[in-house]
């Protein structure tokens, strides 16, 4: 299944950014769309629209942590999660110029309220592109990174 398509649909159909990706990969984590949408929902708008880590890769995160992660305190598995993670990133950052939600809508308003989803916005926003990508660069390491059963 291609994630990154399916992730941007969810985003077209009103999933905010972070839960697109988380959604997109049900399929996979073991949690249900409705599970994961709720969980994922705070992360939206770079953290509840502060504008800080973007949705998209903060989805990706929480896919990657399902995935990978471990589940007891453990110093070896820990660093290999956040260097992990930090090449997933950083693979982000290289394409969207940045990982930072602020600096990919170039600083727009920091207010609790969601923007109208309009076709103005889909077509001013850069947000499917960034699900997209998120949920690609994702696919493309569980292709060479199989999940353990």
């Amino acid at each position: 299944m291609d994630h990154g398509m399916k992730a941007a649909e969810l985003f077209l159909n009103g999933y905010n950014c972070a839960q697109a990706v988380a959604v997109a990969f049900s399929d996979l984590t073991g949690f249900s769309k409705e599970q994961s949408a709720k969980m994922l929902a705070a992360f939206g708008g770079g953290f509840g629209r502060l504008r800080e880590v973007c949705g998209a890769v903060s989805g990706m995160t929480f896919v990657y942590s399902c995935l990978y992660g471990y589940e007891a305190p453990n110093h070896e598995a820990q660093m290999q999660v956040y260097e992990t993670e930090q090449a997933l990133a950083a693979q982000f950052r290289e394409k969207a110029g940045s990982i930072v939600c602020r600096d990919i809508l170039k600083n727009p308003p920091t207010d609790p309220v969601p923007s109208p989803r309009t076709e103005e916005y889909y077509a001013q926003r850069p947000c499917v592109r960034m699900v997209y990508l998120a949920a690609s660069i994702l696919d493309q390491y569980i292709a060479t990174h199989p999940v353990e059963k």
